[in-house]
């Protein structure tokens, strides 16, 4: 059962050492997403999965163990998702996965993981194809929350990238909108309203957590939890949010 869940941003430029000049503009982002995680391990759960968009298949597992890297955004640094493989799996998982280098997401929610006083939990990712239909999110989300007694998610993913000129997809008029039904679903934990946004329109804002997003939704259907918004912003013209569930 999902006891709890944080929702973080992932860009590379989270972490300092890839940002020219630590990214600034990032700073109340990175302190959010260490409050948020912070929640998550006094949730002391059993079992945490990492979810994030990945741009290779539908659904992709990386175990405990898997390795990533921010060489090319041209940082010699070097992450690991948990410690080490835990003893038991999600049914299916392929446990040749751990011999794949994380998605980006996945990499930055590393980079997280080792900066937060973490429990001992088991860790394990879950790589989300951008284009996977909600259907099949809501119900991998499903399948994980009910893996273990007591199970939180990670959700790594961003909103539009067309809030500016500047934005990577340039200006949208519908990119504001969007990024707004998010925040609010995302702040006040609904799960419907996350299944309620439309996957085209999310592809065509190039809103990569709109998959990972309602994979939460999934594993939060009947569990009751409230939702706090921690951070909102779009520097860059990129839609990030911070929140924490509980």
């Amino acid at each position: 059962m999902l006891v709890a869940a944080a929702v973080c941003p992932c860009p590379p430029l989270l972490v300092p050492e890839v940002a020219t000049g630590a990214a600034p503009e990032l700073h109340a982002a990175r302190v959010a997403c260490a409050d948020a995680l912070g929640l998550l391990a006094a949730s002391r759960p059993d079992r945490l999965y990492v979810v994030g968009p990945a741009a290779e298949g539908a659904l992709g597992p990386y175990p405990a163990g898997s390795t990533g890297s921010f060489a090319g955004f041209g940082v010699d640094l070097s992450v690991r998702l948990g410690a080490a493989r835990p003893a038991g799996g999600r049914p299916g998982d392929d446990r040749s996965a751990g011999d794949r280098p994380l998605p980006a997401s996945l990499a930055v929610a590393a980079w997280l993981l080792e900066r937060t006083d973490w429990a001992d939990a088991p860790v394990e990712g879950l790589g989300v194809g951008e284009r996977l239909e909600s259907g099949r999110c809501a119900a991998a989300g499903r399948e994980l929350a009910a893996s273990a007694d007591r199970v939180a998610l990670l959700v790594m993913g961003d909103g539009s990238a067309c809030r500016s000129v500047k934005a990577p997809g340039y200006l949208d008029e519908r990119a504001a909108p969007f990024d707004a039904e998010a925040a609010r679903a995302l702040g006040s934990a609904d799960p419907d309203a996350l299944l309620g946004l439309d996957e085209n329109l999310a592809y065509e804002l190039k809103a990569a957590g709109r998959a990972p997003w309602q994979v939460l939704a999934g594993a939060a259907q009947g569990a009751g939890l409230e939702g706090r918004l921690l951070y909102e912003d779009a520097p860059y013209g990129v839609g990030y949010f911070v929140a924490a569930w509980s």
